[in-house]
Protein backbone atom coordinates (compact mmCIF):
# COMPACT_ATOMS: atom_id res chain seq x y z
CA UNK A 1 0.00 0.00 0.00
CA UNK A 2 1.37 3.68 -1.37
CA UNK A 3 2.25 6.31 0.56
CA UNK A 4 -0.44 8.35 -1.43
CA UNK A 5 -3.05 6.12 -0.17
CA UNK A 6 -5.81 6.90 1.56
CA UNK A 7 -5.45 4.07 4.25
CA UNK A 8 -4.96 6.60 7.09
CA UNK A 9 -7.24 8.19 7.10
CA UNK A 10 -9.97 5.32 6.83
CA UNK A 11 -8.23 4.09 10.19
CA UNK A 12 -8.69 7.15 11.96
CA UNK A 13 -12.42 7.35 10.59
CA UNK A 14 -12.74 3.24 11.74
CA UNK A 15 -11.70 3.66 15.09
CA UNK A 16 -13.55 6.71 15.66
CA UNK A 17 -16.56 5.07 14.41
CA UNK A 18 -16.41 1.68 16.20
CA UNK A 19 -14.70 3.29 19.57
CA UNK A 20 -17.48 5.47 19.62
CA UNK A 21 -20.53 2.75 19.01
CA UNK A 22 -18.61 0.40 21.45
CA UNK A 23 -16.13 1.07 23.69
CA UNK A 24 -12.24 1.69 23.59
CA UNK A 25 -11.53 -1.42 25.39
CA UNK A 26 -13.80 -3.89 23.00
CA UNK A 27 -12.28 -2.51 19.97
CA UNK A 28 -9.27 -4.48 18.74
CA UNK A 29 -6.89 -3.42 15.61
CA UNK A 30 -8.24 -6.32 13.33
CA UNK A 31 -11.84 -5.13 14.03
CA UNK A 32 -10.38 -1.48 12.79
CA UNK A 33 -8.89 -2.66 9.42
CA UNK A 34 -11.90 -4.65 8.90
CA UNK A 35 -13.79 -1.45 8.74
CA UNK A 36 -11.53 0.36 7.13
CA UNK A 37 -10.64 -2.10 4.47
CA UNK A 38 -7.12 -1.78 5.31
CA UNK A 39 -4.77 -4.67 5.89
CA UNK A 40 -3.00 -5.36 9.21
CA UNK A 41 0.71 -4.60 7.97
CA UNK A 42 -0.21 -1.59 6.87
CA UNK A 43 -1.89 -0.32 10.05
CA UNK A 44 1.60 -0.93 11.20
CA UNK A 45 3.39 1.29 8.69
CA UNK A 46 0.90 4.26 10.02
CA UNK A 47 0.42 4.01 13.66
CA UNK A 48 2.37 1.51 16.01
CA UNK A 49 -0.72 0.71 18.73
CA UNK A 50 -4.17 1.39 18.80
CA UNK A 51 -3.84 4.20 21.51
CA UNK A 52 -1.66 5.99 18.94
CA UNK A 53 -4.11 5.43 16.09
CA UNK A 54 -6.93 6.74 18.90
CA UNK A 55 -4.82 10.22 19.55
CA UNK A 56 -5.19 10.73 15.77
CA UNK A 57 -8.56 10.08 14.83
CA UNK A 58 -9.36 12.45 18.31
CA UNK A 59 -7.67 15.31 16.67
CA UNK A 60 -9.43 14.69 13.39
CA UNK A 61 -12.97 14.16 15.12
CA UNK A 62 -11.54 17.82 16.51
CA UNK A 63 -10.47 19.24 13.43
CA UNK A 64 -13.32 18.23 10.82
CA UNK A 65 -15.96 18.23 13.31
CA UNK A 66 -16.12 19.44 16.63
CA UNK A 67 -13.91 23.04 16.10
CA UNK A 68 -16.05 23.74 13.04
CA UNK A 69 -19.39 23.33 15.40
CA UNK A 70 -17.84 25.06 17.76
CA UNK A 71 -16.94 28.35 15.81
CA UNK A 72 -20.17 28.59 14.16
CA UNK A 73 -22.05 28.43 17.57
CA UNK A 74 -19.86 30.86 19.56
CA UNK A 75 -19.59 33.37 17.13
CA UNK A 76 -18.65 36.62 18.53
CA UNK A 77 -21.26 38.77 16.57
CA UNK A 78 -24.06 36.49 18.09
CA UNK A 79 -25.06 37.43 21.81
CA UNK A 80 -23.40 35.72 24.51
CA UNK A 81 -26.13 33.88 26.02
CA UNK A 82 -27.70 32.98 22.34
CA UNK A 83 -24.12 31.41 22.10
CA UNK A 84 -23.83 29.00 24.83
CA UNK A 85 -27.75 28.17 24.11
CA UNK A 86 -27.44 27.04 21.06
CA UNK A 87 -24.82 24.81 21.78
CA UNK A 88 -26.64 23.62 23.93
CA UNK A 89 -29.83 22.86 22.12
CA UNK A 90 -27.25 21.08 19.36
CA UNK A 91 -26.45 18.87 21.59
CA UNK A 92 -30.22 17.36 21.97
CA UNK A 93 -30.21 17.67 18.39
CA UNK A 94 -27.15 15.64 17.69
CA UNK A 95 -28.09 12.87 20.27
CA UNK A 96 -31.14 12.64 18.58
CA UNK A 97 -30.17 12.59 14.73
CA UNK A 98 -27.24 9.71 16.14
CA UNK A 99 -29.76 7.70 17.91
CA UNK A 100 -31.85 7.58 14.47
CA UNK A 101 -28.83 6.70 12.63
CA UNK A 102 -27.47 3.90 14.81
CA UNK A 103 -30.78 2.79 17.11
CA UNK A 104 -28.94 4.25 20.06
CA UNK A 105 -27.58 7.17 21.85
CA UNK A 106 -23.74 7.15 21.79
CA UNK A 107 -23.03 10.24 23.90
CA UNK A 108 -19.60 12.01 23.92
CA UNK A 109 -16.99 10.00 22.28
CA UNK A 110 -13.94 11.68 24.30
CA UNK A 111 -15.95 11.62 27.61
CA UNK A 112 -16.95 7.58 27.32
CA UNK A 113 -13.38 7.05 26.20
CA UNK A 114 -11.85 9.02 28.64
CA UNK A 115 -14.08 7.80 31.73
CA UNK A 116 -13.41 4.06 29.91
CA UNK A 117 -9.26 4.18 29.94
CA UNK A 118 -8.79 6.94 32.77
CA UNK A 119 -4.75 6.85 33.76
CA UNK A 120 -4.41 3.22 31.82
CA UNK A 121 -3.77 5.02 28.54
CA UNK A 122 -1.69 8.58 29.65
CA UNK A 123 -1.47 9.70 26.09
CA UNK A 124 -5.09 8.83 24.84
CA UNK A 125 -5.87 10.31 28.48
CA UNK A 126 -3.50 13.39 27.55
CA UNK A 127 -5.51 14.20 24.27
CA UNK A 128 -8.84 13.95 25.86
CA UNK A 129 -7.88 16.35 28.59
CA UNK A 130 -6.47 18.82 25.45
CA UNK A 131 -9.64 18.86 23.42
CA UNK A 132 -12.02 19.14 26.45
CA UNK A 133 -10.37 22.32 27.89
CA UNK A 134 -10.54 23.35 24.54
CA UNK A 135 -14.18 22.80 24.07
CA UNK A 136 -14.11 24.71 27.73
CA UNK A 137 -12.51 27.88 26.51
CA UNK A 138 -15.04 28.45 23.94
CA UNK A 139 -17.75 28.46 26.96
CA UNK A 140 -15.33 30.31 29.06
CA UNK A 141 -15.22 33.14 26.22
CA UNK A 142 -19.04 33.59 25.72
CA UNK A 143 -19.77 33.60 29.72
CA UNK A 144 -17.02 36.69 29.86
CA UNK A 145 -18.77 38.24 27.30
CA UNK A 146 -22.15 37.84 29.23
CA UNK A 147 -20.40 39.00 32.40
CA UNK A 148 -19.10 42.18 30.70
CA UNK A 149 -22.66 42.94 28.79
CA UNK A 150 -24.15 42.76 32.35
CA UNK A 151 -26.41 40.07 31.31
CA UNK A 152 -25.16 37.14 34.10
CA UNK A 153 -23.97 37.96 37.71
CA UNK A 154 -20.54 38.78 38.19
CA UNK A 155 -18.12 35.63 38.49
CA UNK A 156 -14.83 33.24 37.41
CA UNK A 157 -15.25 32.53 33.51
CA UNK A 158 -13.11 30.04 33.90
CA UNK A 159 -14.76 28.27 37.09
CA UNK A 160 -17.96 28.67 35.62
CA UNK A 161 -17.17 27.29 32.53
CA UNK A 162 -16.03 24.03 33.76
CA UNK A 163 -19.58 24.03 36.01
CA UNK A 164 -21.33 24.07 32.79
CA UNK A 165 -18.85 21.32 31.17
CA UNK A 166 -19.60 19.66 34.21
CA UNK A 167 -23.31 19.82 33.51
CA UNK A 168 -23.23 19.20 29.65
CA UNK A 169 -21.15 15.93 30.18
CA UNK A 170 -23.21 14.76 32.86
CA UNK A 171 -26.26 15.00 31.04
CA UNK A 172 -25.21 13.41 27.46
CA UNK A 173 -23.93 10.85 29.85
CA UNK A 174 -27.12 10.17 31.73
CA UNK A 175 -28.38 10.18 27.47
CA UNK A 176 -26.42 7.48 26.71
CA UNK A 177 -26.90 5.18 30.17
CA UNK A 178 -30.95 5.95 29.38
CA UNK A 179 -30.41 5.68 25.86
CA UNK A 180 -32.89 8.45 25.47
CA UNK A 181 -32.03 11.22 23.89
CA UNK A 182 -35.01 13.41 25.17
CA UNK A 183 -32.70 13.60 28.44
CA UNK A 184 -30.69 16.28 26.91
CA UNK A 185 -33.97 18.28 25.73
CA UNK A 186 -33.82 20.52 28.58
CA UNK A 187 -30.07 21.34 28.30
CA UNK A 188 -30.21 24.54 27.40
CA UNK A 189 -32.47 26.20 29.83
CA UNK A 190 -30.57 23.94 32.32
CA UNK A 191 -27.53 25.82 31.47
CA UNK A 192 -28.41 29.30 31.21
CA UNK A 193 -30.20 28.79 34.57
CA UNK A 194 -26.99 27.75 36.00
CA UNK A 195 -25.17 30.98 34.65
CA UNK A 196 -27.36 33.06 37.04
CA UNK A 197 -28.70 35.48 34.61
CA UNK A 198 -29.62 39.05 35.97
CA UNK A 199 -32.71 38.99 33.74
CA UNK A 200 -34.06 35.66 33.67
CA UNK A 201 -36.74 36.66 30.68
CA UNK A 202 -34.00 37.50 28.55
CA UNK A 203 -32.38 33.91 29.17
CA UNK A 204 -35.48 31.95 28.41
CA UNK A 205 -35.65 34.39 24.97
CA UNK A 206 -31.94 33.47 24.14
CA UNK A 207 -32.94 29.72 24.67
CA UNK A 208 -35.95 30.14 22.47
CA UNK A 209 -33.67 31.98 19.74
CA UNK A 210 -31.41 29.49 20.04
CA UNK A 211 -33.71 26.18 19.87
CA UNK A 212 -35.02 28.40 16.24
CA UNK A 213 -31.43 28.69 14.76
CA UNK A 214 -31.01 24.98 15.40
CA UNK A 215 -34.27 23.42 14.12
Amino acid sequence: MGRTSDANERLKDAALGLIWEESYGAVTIDDICKRADVKKGSFYYFFQSKAELAVAALEKMWEHDWKPTLDRCFSPSADPLVRIASHLEAVYHRQSAMKQKTGKVLGCPVCSVGSEVSTQEIDVCAKIRELLARKRRYYESAIRDAVAAGVIAPCDPAQKALVLAGLIEGMVSQARIMNDPEVTRGLAAMGLELLNPVQPDAAKLAAVAAATVTA
